[in-house]
């Protein structure tokens, strides 16, 4: 595919210039993109037509299962967690889909410093979609990706290194020094410039933008993502975690561009399985202009994303329903323990405590409601205590683990 893509290339495009720039006493080329859209030659949509119009139904398949369970709410907070997981888990991070669990039921982590970038993700995360999805709320904006970043780098690894600000000095990626980086992205001073390009583009490919979507000559919605991806990692804009805000990123594009209108999906998931290719693409657009490899390759991931998050619907609902019928078949069962088994997929791990604050009930009921789940094979307790106890929804957590 790869190959058939850049035949199709009648020229070879430039993507961007190179300028001198100095850090740490050494003098190095820093690359400065050119605006988007590519062009000399402009991309070819026979590169990318078929891989998009698979990617969209994948998505379409995708929207439509998500009814298969009662509340997307269950939906949400597990993709936007393996999402937060998998940005992360790029960048280094060891945290698992249970640490996270774990966690936020206020039992102990042993790797915290993990599970809090993961959760400053989550927290970034929700403040960009709140914003999109406030009538008075921020737009997809250079101003609403910094307070994103200043969230994420909140206390972690990263703090002292400009939270919520552009840069004012040069990075460079790769390497032990600017001299033998593998790429210098462009200079402090263009920093804002390209950021406020790469914005216009955006607010022209939006929903309501001057771009009508379907008209000739129009990128896909899909494909205006990809682009927009790559260019804010070129760019580099912050001094650290450009990665995790630029996956942000897509997501956010997804929901504002009415792609999915629910993010039900972590295309990260599959970036970090292909994490080399993904990189190596990059580098491409960078060095070659090899925009159609790096869509073709982003393309796939979605269709792959999508088709893997309506698998794991599909599973969920499944092992919901099942454990639904064995819940309501029980002549033990009361209105608190079904009650809490409704909550499980947004709390799988918990204590008798949680559950009582959460019911808002007596621990003695919440204890009852407990055990029954508890003797109906629903969920395991995981410490073997007669004290301080703690237990899990076991099933549904070895499937968001997969």
């Amino acid at each position: 595919m790869e190959n058939q893509i850049k035949a199709s290339l009648n020229m070879i495009r430039a993507a961007g210039t190179y300028e001198k720039s100095t850090t740490l006493g050494e003098e190095v080329n820093a690359f400065v993109p050119f605006a988007l859209p590519p062009s000399t030659p402009s991309i070819d949509p026979q590169s990318y037509v078929e891989l998009n119009r698979k990617a969209e139904m994948a998505l379409a398949r995708l929207s439509g299962v998500s009814g298969l369970v009662p509340s997307v709410d269950w939906l949400l907070y597990s993709a936007i967690r393996k999402e937060a997981l998998s940005t992360s888990q790029i960048e280094g991070t060891q945290a698992t889909i249970k640490d996270l669990f774990d966690e936020e039921a206020g039992l102990d982590v042993s790797n915290t410093d993990d599970v809090e970038e993961v959760t400053n993700y989550i927290a970034a995360y929700k403040l960009v979609r709140e914003n999109l999805r406030d009538t008075k709320g921020l737009p997809i904006s250079v101003r609403l990706m910094c307070e994103a970043h200043k969230l994420l780098l909140n206390g972690v690894r990263g703090t002292g290194k400009q939270p919520g600000e552009l840069r004012r000095s040069q990075n460079w990626i790769g390497g032990t020094r600017p001299g033998n980086a593998v790429f210098v992205p462009p200079p402090a001073e263009k920093v804002s410039g390209l950021l406020s390009d790469l914005e216009k583009f955006i607010h022209v490919h939006s929903v309501g933008g001057p771009a009508v979507q379907g008209e000739e000559g129009t990128l896909p919605a899909l494909v205006v993502i990809a682009l927009v991806h790559a260019q804010f990692e070129t760019i580099h804009p912050f001094l650290d975690g450009n990665g995790r805000i630029g996956r942000l990123l897509i997501s956010a594009l997804f929901e504002d561009m009415g792609v999915l209108p629910e993010p039900l999906m972590y295309v990260s998931g599959y970036l970090k399985q292909h994490q080399v290719e993904y990189y190596r693409l990059l580098s491409g657009v960078r060095k070659d202009g090899d925009w159609e490899s790096w869509i073709a390759f982003f393309l796939e991931g979605v269709c792959v994303a999508a088709t893997d998050a309506e698998k794991s619907i599909v599973q969920i609902a499944t092992l919901v329903a099942a454990d639904r019928r064995k819940l309501l078949e029980s002549p033990k069962v009361n209105a608190a323990a079904y009650r809490l088994f409704e909550l499980l997929p947004m709390m799988p791990r918990f204590t008798v405590e949680r559950v009582r604050k959460v019911l808002e009930t007596t621990f003695p009921t919440a204890n009852a409601a407990v055990k029954t789940l508890e003797e109906l094979g629903l969920i395991d307790e995981t410490t073997g205590n007669k004290k301080n106890r703690s237990f899990s929804y076991s099933a549904y957590i070895t499937l968001l683990s997969q």
